[in-house]
Formats: structure tokens, C-alpha cells, sequence
């Protein structure tokens, strides 16, 4: 079990946060009619309770407390914004239903409590106009105007062979019923998704504030009993409040690759299951001590396929963190019971045995520079620039050219660089996102020891999963490196850049892909494209691009396993770059470069589109 984060951190950031996600919905209104939808029943119900228990308290029923009688301009004021708040909500309700039963997006799914809910939410105002509409027929006051929608009710009332003297009989028999209704609305929080109106809000409040591109560590690994998630109650205090707090909206399922392609896997899905494992086990347990997870959370087909990107991360209006619970599942299989799936188990042991998730010694990690000027420090020498390789850039062929490409460029710029060599250790993310979080924090013990052995001013590195993971990740081991990636780093000096327009190729319509890891979890979007526009090539953007980029399918782990070709990731991204009659792919991350080189030779396209890391195309500019 992960250790719970210490929820008092920054408590009046958490308030502002609270305020502007949880009672602002500022994440929910990035989407315009659902947006404006949930708005008109959110504030709507949150101003007639407010509302109801004013004119409650006003009865003395709650003696001695009570709520002052208002002055008669502002009781004119409240019965209005009480009116606007009950058509808010019937509107709200009128445009749920449009949008579950006659837009009815992909991913909507209905089930009886969201059919419980908008009929309750209905009939509540509805009532509450009757009632009001009886209450204005009997008295009759010059002030009914400010009432509008309880005036035109009462309108209709006296159409009908209906006295005042009857309507004000009538009158608190429907009072007691709209109470009735609001407690019976109530009562049904804690057991339809309405739950979500005290659990969203909370977990708001306390949610993580761990940089998203941070796992939670396994505290004292060698000494802990539990290793992951394999039962409902290993999940943190946390985990189990983010069950209860999802909205069930189906944002996070609109946007995942993985859903997207036709698999398995579903973010709303894993947090539905897991809830339902916790109502079943931890709140009404049917089954004794049982509390194993659902079975069909732990099949290969949906667990492993998530590829970590972040997408849900960042559309979730209640914070929620799938992939984190996904990984937590995975090291419970992978430390605990061994029951992974081969390509997963065989990464493993690549990993264990040889230092890198290829599997290759570490004398070949410096072969890709035979033929190239480079320096390779010895323990203790200084440098301004640490070029850390990667095991991507140092064992796989294509990406061995993008590392000379890269090398080529520090040396024309005279850069005082120096790269660690076979002495270059992997950083331990692969193994982290699979499960293994025992090898992923050896690694990063042994890195932090090898590189406090050196002395430079910043790590420069081309892989963002290795940049996210020794920029967002070793600091929770005691350290912290300033580290850029390539992408960053030449954008910072783009200046000392001289580049010959005339000597690169000939790239046609170029669109450039953002990486998960640069984009989504270190916010690197702009570096690329300014260095691109540099050399004269705007590139056209994909249907999904920036902050709305869809994944490659490599991450998390995802590529080393072999997936349905009817399903599979990075096919789907490449016809996003087909759909724009692209010529030429470029991206700024290994993983990126071998999902797209491997969906293109798939598809035998190879002779149509080409692809090219980012610094492959300046080098063949620069001087």
C-alpha cells in the first residue's frame, strides 16, 4: 500500500483549487454544453437548498435558532434568484436529457440511478413552482411579479374552480411534500452517482499535489508487507475517496488511446469496477473477508493496456488519477504474485539482468558513437552539459542516428559537453511503469550515487521519459538535477543556431507529434514547433495536437508488448497524420519515433511518409 500524501500541504492553495474546480467547475466548462449543463443544476440545487433552509429556519422550527426575517426589498430580491435557480435547474435537466437520449455522445452510458437523478431533480423544483404558485393564488400579493415562474403557476390555478381559501388548505400539504422531496434527494446521495456532489468536492480539496509526471514510491521497500494494490483495501485512503468522487461523466474514456483503438480498457471502467469491489468488500461486504479485485481488472487486455499518457489526468473535473491505480494493480501482479504477461515478464528480466529494458550489455551502450567525436568524462570531471543518453538512443538502431545527429549539433556549437558512457546507467522508468517498482528504485539509487560523482550544470537528455523521470521523480530520493530536454535546451540558445536554409531536404508537408512525456507531464510545447518555424517549416497540426495530443502507444510500458493490429495505438495516431496528407512526421521522443517507424512499416507506407526526430532535421540545417 502506498503511503497516503500529507493532505495539509498548502492548505490555502487547496482552498483556491476547491473554489475554482470544485464550486467554479472550471475544468467541467472546458467542454461548452456540458459544461453550461452541469452548471445550471450545480448552482441551481446549491441556491434552493441554500435557499429552502433559509425559509425553514425563518419558520422557528429550530428554536433558538432561526434566520432573521429580510427587509421586504431583499426578500423581493431572494424569491427571484429562488425562481431563476428552479428554471436553471429544469433547463440543466432539459439539456441532460437531449444530450443522453438524443446527442447521446459515443461514450454516454445511462443507467437507473442517472435516470433516478434527473427525474428526482425534475420533480423537486416542479413541486417547489406548484407550491409556490398555491402559496401566491392565496395571498394574492402585490409583490407576485417577483416571483415570476410560482406567479404564472398561480395563473394557471386560477383557471381551475379553485378558492384561496382552499389553496392556502392545500398549500403546506405541498410545502411538507417539496421537504419531503428534498430529503428524500438527500437521503439518496451516499447510494446513486449524487454522491459525487460531497465526494468531488473533498477530494478537490485533498487531492495530490505530486507533479503528475510523479509516481508514489513504495516507502521502505525492502521492509514492506504489502507491494502495490493486489486487494481493494491496499488502495490509499485516497485511492478509495476517488472511487466515490467520480462523476461517471466519461471524459477520461472520450480521450484514452486505449479505449479509442477498440481495446479493452476504459478509465471509467477501472474506477466503476474498483468502486463496486469497495461498496461490495469495505461498505456492505456480501462476501465476507473477501476483498480480492474484480477479475476482469486483472486480464491482460485491459490492465496493460493503458499507456500512462496523462490524458485523463488532465480532463478529470474531480483530479482523479487512473493510471497511478493502474500501476499500483501492476505491482501487486508483479512483486507479489508474478502473474504478468510474457512480453511484460521478459522486459523484466532484461531489466534485471543486463541494466535496460533491451536487454543489451553495457560495454554496447557506447557503440553508437564509433566514427564520432565525443567526450566521455571520467568520475569527478566538470562540465556545463551532462548529455544523458538513454537506453533508447544508445541500444536501438534508429534511434542510434538520432543520438550522432544530436552529438553533431553539441559539437558544432562548440558546447562544453560530456556523456557518462558504458558507465551511463538506465533511469528505471520502464521497469517503474510496468510494476517493478523494487528495480526501478535500485536504479535510481545507483544513478543518484553515479552522477554525484560528477560535476556539471545541467542534464540535457532526449528522452522525455527519462527527463520526466529524473526531473519529477529522484527528487523524492533526495536530489535534484536541473534537466532539459534537447528540445529545450536548443531553444534556449537558438540563437548561436546558424542555420542554412538551402542545405536541408526537401520535407513537404511536415506535422510534428507531441510526446506525452514532453507535453502532457512537462508542459514542453512551444520549444519544438519555435525551432521547427526557425528553419522555415511551420508544421501543420493533427487533429489531436498540443495539450489535446493523442498517444503514440508506447508508454507505460506498452512497447514492449504486442498488441491485436486491429487495436492497436500507434496506427490510429498515424492515420491522424494521414488525414492531413502529411509527407513528414516529426517528433521529439524515441518511443515516438519507433511506434510511428513500426505503424509505418506495418502499413507499408514507408515509401509514402517518412519520419524524423526533431534534431535530425536542424542538424541538416546547421552549419
Amino acid at each position: 500500500m502506498t503511503k497516503t500524501d500529507t493532505r495539509i500541504s498548502r492548505p490555502w492553495s487547496r482552498v483556491g483549487d476547491l473554489f475554482l474546480y470544485g464550486l467554479g467547475q472550471l475544468r467541467t466548462i472546458k467542454k461548452i454544453y456540458p459544461g453550461i449543463m452541469h452548471l445550471l443544476i450545480f448552482w441551481g440545487v446549491i441556491i434552493q437548498v441554500i435557499g429552502t433552509a433559509i425559509k425553514i429556519l425563518q419558520m422557528g422550527l429550530f428554536f433558538p435558532y432561526s434566520w432573521p426575517v429580510f427587509s421586504q426589498n431583499v426578500y423581493l430580491g431572494f424569491e427571484l434568484v429562488l425562481d431563476l435557480a428552479g428554471v436553471a435547474i429544469l433547463l440543466g435537466v432539459l439539456m441532460a436529457i437531449i444530450r443522453r437520449w438524443i446527442i447521446k455522445p459515443r461514450f454516454m452510458e445511462n443507467s437507473w440511478d442517472d435516470i433516478y437523478a434527473l427525474f428526482l431533480l425534475a420533480l423537486i423544483p416542479t413541486v417547489g413552482f406548484i407550491t409556490e404558485g398555491f402559496r401566491l393564488y392565496s395571498l394574492q400579493p402585490s409583490w407576485a411579479n417577483w416571483s415570476p415562474i410560482g406567479n404564472f403557476t398561480a395563473s394557471i390555478i386560477s383557471n381551475f374552480s379553485i378558492s384561496p381559501g382552499t389553496a392556502d388548505l392545500i398549500h403546506p400539504y405541498l410545502f411538507w411534500g417539496h421537504v419531503s422531496l428534498g430529503l428524500i434527494f438527500a437521503a439518496s446521495i451516499p447510494f446513486t452517482k449524487l454522491r459525487h456532489m460531497i465526494f468531488t468536492p473533498v477530494h478537490i480539496f485533498l487531492k495530490s499535489d505530486r507533479p503528475t509526471g510523479e509516481l508514489a514510491a513504495i516507502e521502505d521497500i525492502m521492509e514492506a508487507e504489502i507491494l502495490g494494490a493486489g486487494a481493494i483495501n491496499e488502495f490509499s485512503s485516497l485511492d478509495l475517496l476517488s472511487f466515490d468522487a467520480c462523476l461517471q461523466c466519461g471524459r477520461c474514456e472520450e480521450v484514452c488511446p486505449a479505449t479509442i483503438s477498440g481495446m479493452s480498457y476504459s478509465p471509467r471502467s477501472l474506477l466503476l469496477m474498483l468502486r463496486e469491489d469497495m461498496a461490495g468488500s469495505l461498505l456492505t461486504p456480501e462476501n465476507g473477508s473477501d476483498k480480492t479485485i474484480n477479475k476482469d481488472l486483472l486480464k491482460e487486455g485491459f490492465l496493460w493496456s493503458c499507456t500512462t499518457c496523462g490524458h485523463c489526468l488532465d480532463v478529470c473535473p474531480a483530479f482523479i488519477r487512473p493510471p497511478e491505480q493502474v500501476i499500483d494493480i501492476r505491482r501487486a501482479q508483479v512483486l507479489m504474485t508474478g502473474e504478468v504477461p510474457q512480453t511484460v515478464g521478459e522486459t523484466l528480466r532484461n531489466f534485471e539482468r543486463q541494466g535496460n529494458p533491451w536487454g543489451m550489455p553495457a560495454p554496447d551502450r557506447i557503440s553508437w558513437a564509433e566514427g564520432i567525436d565525443v567526450r566521455v568524462l571520467s568520475p569527478g570531471d566538470a562540465v556545463d552539459v551532462l548529455f544523458y543518453v538513454g537506453c533508447a538512443g544508445a541500444y536501438d538502431d534508429r534511434n542510434k542516428k538520432v543520438t550522432r545527429s544530436f552529438i553533431e549539433i553539441l559539437n558544432k556549437l562548440k558546447i562544453d559537453y560530456g556523456i557518462l558512457g558504458d558507465a551511463e546507467i538506465c533511469c528505471g522508468e520502464t521497469s517503474r511503469r510496468m510494476g517493478n517498482e523494487y528495480l526501478f528504485q535500485v536504479a535510481a539509487e545507483e544513478n543518484i550515487s553515479l552522477l554525484s560523482g560528477y560535476q556539471f550544470n545541467k542534464i540535457v537528455t532526449l528522452c522525455p521519459h527519462g527527463l520526466n523521470t529524473i526531473k519529477n521523480e529522484y527528487p523524492r530520493f533526495g536530489v535534484s538535477f536541473q534537466v532539459l530536454h534537447a528540445s529545450e535546451f536548443l531553444a534556449e540558445i537558438f540563437s548561436d543556431l546558424n542555420l542554412n536554409l538551402d542545405n536541408g531536404k526537401d520535407f513537404g508537408r511536415l506535422t510534428f507529434h507531441d510526446s506525452c512525456y514532453l507535453g502532457r507531464y512537462n508542459n514542453i510545447y512551444t520549444q519544438p514547433r519555435e525551432l521547427l518555424q526557425n528553419a522555415n517549416l511551420i508544421p501543420l497540426e493533427m487533429k489531436s495536437a498540443k495539450e489535446e495530443s493523442f498517444c503514440c502507444g508506447g508508454g507505460g510500458g506498452a512497447m514492449w508488448l504486442e498488441t491485436d493490429a486491429d487495436t492497436r495505438i500507434n496506427h490510429q495516431r498515424l492515420q491522424h497524420a494521414l488525414d492531413i496528407n502529411a509527407d513528414t512526421i516529426t517528433t521529439a521522443c524515441p518511443y515516438c519515433l519507433i511506434m510511428f517507424d513500426d505503424a509505418l512499416r506495418s502499413k507499408g507506407l514507408t515509401d509514402q511518409i517518412q519520419v524524423y526526430d526533431l534534431v535530425e532535421i536542424l542538424n541538416q540545417y546547421l552549419d
